[in-house]
Parts: C-alpha cells; structure tokens; sequence
C-alpha cells in the first residue's frame, strides 16, 4: 500500500512539473510576439532555446526544459 501511494505521489508530482514547461512556452511566445528589441545573436539564442525548452518538454525532460525556458525569459527581461 505504501508503494502504491509512493508512486502515485511521484505520478502526480510530474504532472504538476510537467504542467509548467508549457505555461513558460507561452510567456516567451507571448513577449516575441511584441517582437522586443533583441541583437541578431540574442534573437538566435532565444529562438534556439524556445526550441530546446519544447524538445526536451516533449522527451520529459522537464529540468532541463524550466532551465532553457528559463535562460529565454532571463533574455527577453521576464
């Protein structure tokens, strides 16, 4: 019985994780499309990192997913 409390814990604690990386997709979706002041090199990196953040969400990699979302919104000033 443990267990099986155990695993649905852990079931519903990545969903809940899971559930932010999209919300950060759409903060960083939303600020580009008020197209921000942002150097050739700066506008790549975000674009490459608002990819990353949807691959590795999609691979349930959602760590690294928050960490590359994240760096995008660091970027874009939110």
């Amino acid at each position: 019985m443990r267990k099986l409390i155990l695993i649905l814990g852990l079931s519903l604690a990545g969903a809940a994780w899971a559930s932010n990386c999209p919300n950060l997709m759409k903060e960083v979706d939303a600020k580009l499309q008020t197209k921000p002041q942002l150097s050739k090199a700066d506008a790549d990196k975000v674009a490459k990192l608002r990819a990353d953040g949807e691959k590795f969400h999609k691979e349930g990699k959602h760590a690294e997913s928050e960490a590359a979302l994240g760096e995008a919104k660091k970027i874009l000033g939110i």
